[in-house]
């Protein structure tokens, strides 16, 4: 199955539509949309193969075998992180530390959070814009919005879930939610002290207030900004980049309520990847997302 895609530009940010080709050939259909955003890695870009590949296998899964009358649609929507793809300004930048010079950056603890949160923005962005450039003449309407996204996509995706209040759902793959404990880890790996100029202290102070780990996840009221989301943890057991250590207190602790749902999956053998099982598993719960 070839899914159908639209490239939209808004506000000079290049947005990728991918929908079922059942949706774009009835144009008739008033079903409500399902709209899941999906965040490519490090390095990548919306044009990924990964990202193309995970999408299709969520599509097949919420698509095959639905007989009858469908009540609700899917689209899945993809864009390019600060400096990558279409948006690549410095590629040194996106390095972590090394001893090789050609390699290493200095200041990757801040760049990779400033990209990380600069994407949780652009999906807030995109949730205000996107139904007028997609539907100007308001033939259908989003009623829901969901975020995922792999590695860097799977970073952006915890802390979305933690700004944005319309995100219902998220699926980080391989990310971490406690960035300070993932990144002090990485840091001492490489003989980098946790301190400026490499962790400048404010932004130790803005990450120390504003990360997924500093808020109230484990309260059972309002307050928990992820209480009532369904959200779905991917992660490899063997997984070095992104240790599965750095997420495990945040995640056992996340509480998201009766109407909520909280689903792990720390996948035996899988390193820091995003598996078939993974993609599957994706799927599956954007399949129960959409009720089908």
């Amino acid at each position: 199955m070839e899914l159908a895609k639209q490239t939209l530009l808004i506000g000079g940010l290049l947005v990728d539509v991918y929908s079922h080709p059942t949706l774009s050939s009835n144009s008739s259909s008033t079903n409500p949309i399902h709209a899941l955003f999906f965040l490519h890695g490090r390095f990548g870009s919306a044009q990924h193969k990964g990202v193309v590949g995970t999408v299709k296998v969520i599509f097949d899964e919420c698509y095959a075998g639905v007989g009858g009358e469908r009540k609700k649609d899917l689209i899945v929507v993809a864009f390019d992180h600060r400096n990558h793809g279409t948006r690549l300004v410095d590629q040194q930048r996106n390095f972590s530390w090394s001893k090789d010079p050609a390699k290493n950056n200095d200041q990757h603890a801040v760049d990779m959070y400033t990209i990380q949160s600069g994407s949780a923005e652009d999906v807030s962005f995109l949730i205000n814009h996107l139904p007028s450039f997609l539907y100007p003449s308001g033939e259908r309407t989003i009623v829901e919005w969901g975020i995922g996204g792999v590695s860097l996509g799977g970073h952006s995706t915890w802390i979305a879930l933690s700004r944005e209040p319309r995100l219902t759902l998220g699926i980080p793959i391989i990310g971490c939610p406690d960035y300070t404990k993932l990144i002090s880890q990485r840091a001492a790996s490489s003989d980098i002290p946790f301190s400026p100029p490499y962790f400048p202290v404010s932004f130790q102070t803005y990450v120390g207030t504003h990360d997924p780990a500093q808020v109230a996840y484990r309260a059972k009221d309002a307050s928990n900004p992820f209480f009532g989301k369904k959200v779905l943890v991917l992660s490899g057991k063997e997984d070095k980049l992104v240790p599965w250590v750095a997420s495990a207190e945040f995640v056992e602790g996340l509480e998201v309520g009766e109407e909520g749902v909280k689903r792990v999956l720390v996948e035996e053998g899988a390193g820091h990847e995003c598996t078939r099982v993974m993609q599957k598993e994706a799927g599956v719960f954007v399949r129960e997302w959409l009720g089908l």
